[in-house]
């Protein structure tokens, strides 16, 4: 389902996803995007959140879950999760995904589009790496509220840290500082 053509595809609607700042940045940028996609689908083989019992309805941002439609658990590369996530992508896109959420894993554009959206535009995880405040700040935006605040790192949040170490070994690259929450 996770192509390389898909994901370059979905890539060009963010110029400067992986473009921005040195070279040294860039190559920080793409490790850590592709850390926590590591994290968030097992090594990318899961589509869809393992447990899908979870709702994911807050309504208290004026945002609906609508009559009939599927949860809004996590979908695609960094599993995208709770309905205001689904109606901000699908308003960027110009699609209804509040309605079919489904939608994000059943494209390979949409779904690897969908979590280069939400590190770009909605979770400050590009301006986290950029602005260098760290690839702990990336941990904290995606699922900091499950992973972040315990005292010590939790095995989720320890894994995207080995993984961003991972990464970045092999582009050569430093991690730079504050790696954990």
């Amino acid at each position: 389902f996770y192509t390389y053509n898909d994901f370059i595809a979905a890539t060009k609607y963010y110029p400067t996803f992986g473009s921005s700042g040195s070279l040294d940045v860039q190559k920080r940028e793409l490790a850590a995007y592709f850390a926590n996609v590591k994290q968030e689908t097992g090594t990318l083989q899961y589509i869809r959140e393992i447990n899908r019992n979870n709702v994911y309805c807050d309504t208290s941002r004026g945002i609906p879950c609508p009559a009939g439609t599927k949860a809004y658990y996590g979908r695609g590369p960094l599993q995208l999760t709770w309905n205001y996530n689904y109606d901000a992508a699908g308003k960027a896109f110009n699609m209804n995904l509040l309605q079919n959420p489904d939608q994000v894993a059943q494209n390979g554009v949409l779904s690897w589009r969908s979590s280069v959206w939400f590190w770009m535009q909605n979770s400050n995880c590009h301006t986290a790496i950029t602005q260098n405040q760290g690839f702990g700040a990336t941990i904290r935006a995606i699922n900091g509220g499950q992973e972040c605040g315990k005292g010590s790192e939790t095995q989720p949040a320890q894994n995207r840290i080995n993984y961003y170490k991972d990464f970045c070994s092999q582009l050569g690259v430093s991690p730079g500082g504050n790696l954990g929450c």
